[in-house]
């Protein structure tokens, strides 16, 4: 897979860095050299130009790419104009970042397929945290799906994954429990450790301080860990 950045600020950054890490092959554009220079270790391919340039743009050879990323941050004009350029040039999917609403509004009108407006999603994420303390990590899944990390909630304690049905209850598969245990190294040092069961059986009873392995759609899993009882 091939991917395409266009702003290097800390959002384009982060997203290059994650791409690769995954081994995507990944094309970073920006007008400033010294951010380009940067990245040069982490892309596959670092180019230092002006994105609403159609001809230079153009002439990077980048149609052939899976995605494009445009992460020009408040430069907004040059957003819409960078974005109308991919889109001409017949690159799908584009994904804008917007400053606000009304900015969202024109990328899409101009081309964007998604379009993200970022300090609106970190306070939806930073709600999402307070309310539900016992979710630890997340995972998108390429299905769609999300494989959370979560703490057993206080109602889970004491119950069987047979009595809390939370499969039938809420749609979402328990699919491992991670069980912390306290105990005696050689040394006499108390030390904790985390045994993974892997194959959790409708017997297995929930303890206190047990992190469960759920696999579901994002809105299935908010609706348990905000749930006061199963």
């Amino acid at each position: 897979m091939q991917y395409v950045v266009i702003g290097l600020g800390t959002f384009g950054t982060k997203i290059i860095h994650t791409l690769s890490e995954h081994g995507a092959d990944v094309i970073a554009i920006d007008q400033n050299k010294a951010k380009v220079e940067a990245v040069k270790d982490i892309a596959t391919i670092s180019l230092a130009l002006d994105s609403t340039d159609e001809a230079a743009m153009k002439a990077a050879q980048i149609e052939d790419v899976d995605a494009a990323v445009v992460a020009l941050g408040d430069s907004q004009e040059e957003a819409i104009l960078t974005t109308a350029i991919l889109k001409s040039m017949g690159i799908y999917p584009i994904v804008a970042r917007a400053a606000n609403s009304l900015y969202a509004h024109v990328l899409q009108l101009v081309g964007a397929d998604q379009v993200i407006i970022i300090e609106e999603k970190m306070g939806e994420e930073v709600a999402k945290k307070l309310l539900a303390p016992e979710i630890h990590e997340k995972i998108t899944l390429t299905t769609g799906h999300n494989l959370v990390e979560m703490q057993a909630k206080k109602t889970f304690i004491g119950k069987t994954l047979k009595e809390l049905n939370i499969r039938k209850n809420y749609g979402v598969n328990v699919i491992a429990i991670k069980k912390k245990k306290t105990q005696i190294d050689e040394d006499g040092k108390v030390v904790q450790t985390v045994e993974l069961n892997d194959l959790p059986s409708s017997e297995d009873r929930i303890e206190e301080s047990d992190v469960l392995v759920v696999v579901g759609s994002e809105s299935d899993i908010e609706n348990l860990a905000l749930s006061k009882e199963v």
